[in-house]
């Protein structure tokens, strides 16, 4: 790990993870994963991550077949040669440029659930962790925005205005991470505000760069909704645009009848497509871009999507996309009835 902010925050994560090469050495190794073990980071730098492996031969079979795709391996043994009783837990290989990702997750931490289902658990944890890396430097921004307003015009002082406003939003959600709370109940929100704030934080990050288009239909209602949620998924979308080399990104707004979101009756529905014109989804990637920890990008997080997801279940509705070289579509799905208390999910 060569970016000494990327080891920190890597360090911070809650979950245990080993980065391996293409030859399943282990190059990179988290606190968490040396605490779990027992052992130092350094124990771990250059060691053959199958030899780690006590009981059975699941995750030298899977390092061996050339992963094009996340696998996972159940409760798997791990500790250094000769050392301490091994720590069970269910692995999750992913791979990544030049190499994969290993991450545990302890079985005894999640007695009786089949991992299929921990994703979202394994996220939380993971951004639990981080929130304690985010809130000081969160604190200096606001200060740094402060301070800025009062010395320059009414212009500037309107973008340090949305640097502020973000600021708190993210603080929210760091305070969310370190002791979460209920989630707070939904109020009607018009759509096109969310995005209109979207597209502001999209000009400040890519200037002129990318062409920002609005294809809205005036005609939605409010619904019931988070707007500060909503308007997290969709800066998710438009920044995976954007880093993907997009020349143009179109937020497009309808309504859809009888649209079917799920298990769930026919509902109308507000149908929103982030539309772009950049390099498109690896093909490699296709069937699980929206789990944590898949990017394709070698210094992507792999969060993004995951998180747009979420975000959509909350709101009792779906992220589909469908994607080529030059055109890629990412869909939220909500609907538009139905009760104002928050869905859980």
């Amino acid at each position: 790990m060569a970016n000494p902010s990327d080891t920190a925050l890597l360090n911070a994560l809650a979950t245990p993870l080993l980065r391996l090469d293409a030859g399943g050495v282990v190059t990179f190794a988290n606190l968490a994963i040396a605490r779990w073990l027992g052992v130092s980071q350094r124990r771990l730098q250059g060691l053959q991550a199958a030899a780690l492996e006590q009981d059975g031969q699941q995750l030298a079979t899977g390092l061996a077949r050339g992963l094009e795709a996340p696998l996972r391996l159940r409760r798997v043994g791990l500790a250094l040669p000769g050392g301490a009783r091994p720590q069970f837990a269910d692995l999750w290989l992913s791979p990544v440029d030049g190499g994969l990702w290993l991450e545990a997750h302890p079985v005894d931490e999640f007695p009786g659930e089949d991992p299929a289902q921990l994703l979202p658990s394994a996220l939380a944890a993971s951004l639990k962790g981080l929130a304690h890396e985010l809130r000081n430097p969160l604190l200096g921004i606001k200060g740094a925005a402060q301070l800025l307003a009062r010395r320059i015009d009414a212009e500037g002082r309107e973008l340090t205005a949305i640097i502020e406003s973000e600021v708190g939003r993210l603080s929210a959600l760091v305070d969310q991470l370190l002791s979460p709370a209920p989630p707070r109940p939904f109020a009607p929100v018009n759509i096109h505000a969310v995005l209109e704030r979207v597209l502001r934080l999209a000009e400040s990050d890519a200037g002129w760069a990318v062409r920002l288009q609005r294809d809205y239909d005036p005609s939605l209602p409010e619904f019931p909704a988070d707007p500060d949620r909503l308007a997290q998924a969709v800066w998710n979308l438009v920044r995976n645009a954007i880093e993907a080399g997009a020349g143009s990104v179109t937020l497009r707004t309808r309504a859809e009848h009888a649209a079917r979101i799920g298990s769930a009756p026919p509902t109308l529905a507000l149908r929103l497509d982030v539309i772009d014109d950049g390099r498109g989804v690896p093909p490699e990637l296709a069937e699980h871009v929206l789990l944590p920890l898949v990017s394709g990008r070698a210094d992507g997080t792999g969060l993004g999507l995951a998180l747009a997801q979420q975000v959509a279940r909350e709101h009792r509705g779906a992220l589909t996309w469908r994607s080529r070289p030059g055109h890629t579509v990412f869909t939220l799905m909500l609907p538009l009835g139905g009760a104002t208390e928050h869905a859980d999910g």
